[in-house]
């Protein structure tokens, strides 16, 4: 997808590096139709006449280059390049990095199998976002786009000169056949948003396509929504007898700078830097794409993706380990300067990381309950004693951004919110009470305060302590709660929050799983798990994939509303967000949205920070100055042959 803020009603099975945000624009009222009749055929041809005038008016065309949201586009169509990138980085060597578990597929869009890492990375779309631009897409596949001011139309005016990576031509056939295929067969949540966004689709010539949108949906994001959309080989799909339904080893082709080169299936993917893309001169793509290869190796735990990089195995590590960070980068690659260990800037805002309840589940349905949970787990005592002080706390769905709820509502959220309190959507205290945070602890791990707070709630809510020390409802069943975990780094976090828990009188305990037993006990059908750790998403801009990530309508088949989040108020202000038509309007609106999904208390918030932590073998160089949205090293990072050289003269790589 394109832009910077986050997915656009994704037809993709997990995230990549750059995704949609939203348009914004101020929609013309269509003219009304005059009833009357004309006496002469001079006056009816002079209304005739008038009304077309009228309708010209309202329908007034813009052509562009690109599109934003709110306001112009930074960067003018004769461009040089981006600004934070490197025009002249050479282009050579490989770069490589981990990955956790294993795949069994090479096709991203289904959620049968395990899609392989930037399975994607082949594929491009009509339109592309930018690493220092939020709200914002520029042409891509298209030279450039039409839409009326109202939106609620686009034609993009593909380049001729586009090609597949089999040397095929791209045509608007190519797009209508995407469009339609993810709109059969992409994600299921995916396909309810679509239907709801888009009312024909219209080859006007090989290298033109309109889209119409439907009357009833808001418009803004729909051009940027459609320009998202990757675009497939008609020719391979049905030559290939593909099935984006389905799992499989065959690679869709794209028109993007990679290829796919070879693999090891569940173990290593390799792609290639086409030498013939099509793209290479245009300046969106100046200082780009500069490795000839991109390697990714799996590995079954961390322990053994880091040990392996100690080796050399591979050549990048984005290290999530705090206490990896602050006491193992003490090797002896490390002591030759082989390695360099950065933390470098991350502009971006928290990405929403939390413990999520399964609200399917009757025990969870109780506010309450999920209050008393979320007060146990202690987050000042494990960054103190787990995470060496690295990180932060979340509290919003927006966290550091100027998106995230604050204080009381003001003026602009209570008129967002009054409407829903009136009708019994909402209730009155969300209209005085300051949004809510996530619970403060002691230095203690378990923080006694908290733990009298909690078990008042529970009581409560009927959870009464047994002579065995376990709660129980009035059915005599105790409150069971298993913690799903598939990845190792979590144990020495999760499992003192299960004391915790015990002490509370909650009969607790984690269970590990591999990937694949991950896969398919939080997905649709089975959503067979108590509480996972996962992600609240959002985007700076959002739009339409707010249904996807929050709304009711999607709940029960979305892979991205793990919780199962159902709230007739949190709906209505998802349509506030779709329909606001200014900047200041999306930034209430959102604020109002953040209040009420936290005051839901579907999630147990953890932790993020405002740095990269990288350590990469030194023959990697990146631009002096980063764009705030993007590490970008697979993007606009390069390599340096006579580092890499010295590097293995050293012995230093494999």
């Amino acid at each position: 997808m394109t832009g910077k803020g986050g997915p656009s009603c994704r037809p993709v099975k997990r995230g990549e590096s750059m995704t949609a945000t939203r348009n914004r624009t101020q929609a013309l009222a269509e003219p009304k139709p005059d009833h009357r009749r004309g006496w002469l055929a001079a006056g009816a041809l002079v209304l005739a006449m008038a009304a077309g005038a009228m309708a010209a008016r309202a329908e007034t065309v813009i052509t562009s280059h690109g599109i934003s949201t709110f306001g112009e586009l930074k960067y003018p169509a004769d461009f040089a390049h981006l600004d934070y990138v490197n025009p002249d980085a050479p282009k050579g060597g490989e770069i490589s990095q981990w990955a956790f578990g294993g795949f069994d597929s090479m096709n991203p869009y289904s959620v049968k199998g395990r899609g392989a890492a930037l399975s994607t990375v082949m594929h491009e779309s009509i339109l592309t976002g930018v690493a220092d631009e939020i709200g914002s897409a520029y042409c891509l596949l298209c030279s450039t786009m039409e839409y009326p001011e109202d939106r609620s139309w686009v034609i993009f005016n593909l380049r001729p000169e586009v090609r597949f990576s089999d040397g095929t031509p791209m045509t608007a056939e190519d797009v209508l056949f995407s469009y339609e295929t993810f709109r059969e067969k992409g994600l299921s949540d995916f396909r309810t948003v679509l239907g709801q966004q888009v009312e024909k689709v219209e080859v006007l010539d090989p290298h033109r396509i309109k889209f119409t949108f439907k009357a009833d949906f808001p418009k803004r994001d729909l051009p940027m929504d459609m320009g998202g959309l990757p675009v497939l080989s008609k020719k391979q799909y049905i030559e290939a007898g593909l099935d984006l339904e389905e799992s499989t080893l065959t690679p869709y082709i794209g028109t993007g700078p990679y290829v796919f080169d070879r693999m090891e299936t569940g173990r290593t993917v390799v792609y290639r830097r086409n030498p013939d893309y099509w793209g290479n001169d245009l300046p969106i793509n100046r200082g780009r794409s500069n490795f000839d290869t991109i390697r990714i190796e799996y590995f079954a735990d961390s322990n053994a993706a880091f040990e392996a990089f100690k080796a050399g195995a591979y050549t990048f590590r984005q290290e999530n380990s705090s206490k990896g960070w602050a006491t193992s980068y003490d090797f002896p690659a490390m002591q030759a300067g082989h390695i360099r260990k950065a933390e470098l800037p991350d502009g971006n805002k928290a990405n929403g990381q939390a413990f999520l309840f399964n609200l399917r589940r009757e025990k969870f349905q109780d506010p309450r309950v999920r209050e008393a949970l979320g007060l146990m787990f202690n987050f000042e005592w494990s960054n103190a004693t787990l995470f060496y002080g690295l990180y932060a706390r979340i509290h919003s769905v927006w966290e550091n951004s100027w998106l995230a709820a604050t204080g009381a509502p003001g003026p602009e959220e209570t008129a967002i919110l009054q409407p829903l309190v009136d009708e019994g959507l909402l209730p009155a205290s969300i209209l005085t009470d300051e949004a809510v945070m996530a619970p403060s602890s002691g230095e203690r791990q378990l923080d006694r305060g908290n733990l009298r707070r909690a078990s008042a709630l529970l009581d409560e809510a009927g959870w009464a302590v047994g002579n065995d020390g376990l709660r129980r409802n009035d059915k005599g069943e105790t409150l069971k709660v298993e913690f799903l975990n598939d990845n190792q780094q979590f144990d020495r976090i999760i499992n003192p929050y299960v004391e915790n828990l015990r002490a509370l009188g909650v009969d607790a305990f984690m269970t590990r799983v591999d990937d694949a037993q991950m896969e398919q006990r939080t997905r649709n059908p089975d959503y067979n798990f108590d509480i996972i750790t996962g992600n609240a998403r959002s985007g700076y801009i959002s739009g339409s994939e707010l249904k996807q990530y929050y709304g009711s309508e999607t709940a029960d088949q979305s892979v991205f509303n793990r919780m199962g989040l159902k709230s007739a108020a949190v709906d209505r202000l998802i349509d506030v967000v779709l329909a606001a038509q200014s900047n200041d309007e999306l930034t209430d609106a959102t604020k109002a949205l953040d209040r009420v999904l936290r005051a839901e208390r579907f999630w147990v918030p953890q932790w993020y920070k405002n740095t990269h932590t990288v350590a990469y073998f030194d023959m990697y160089e990146h631009p002096e100055t980063l764009p705030p949205y993007a590490l970008g090293e697979l993007d606009f990072w390069w390599y340096n042959a006579e580092k890499a050289e010295a590097l293995k003269a050293a012995g230093a790589l494999r």
